[in-house]
């Protein structure tokens, strides 16, 4: 688990146009990671 004030690890994430995107590749951005966990899911 991460405690507050934890540097995130580097992941990839699937992006809505299909591409992958990697938190590396974002470095010295800010970053908002905004998600639905039961989008598309059934449940």
């Amino acid at each position: 688990m991460l405690d507050v004030g934890d540097q995130a690890p580097d992941f990839a994430v699937a992006a809505h146009d299909g591409t992958t995107v990697r938190l590396g590749d974002l470095a010295g951005r800010k970053v908002l990671l905004w998600f639905y966990p039961k989008a598309d899911t059934p449940g």
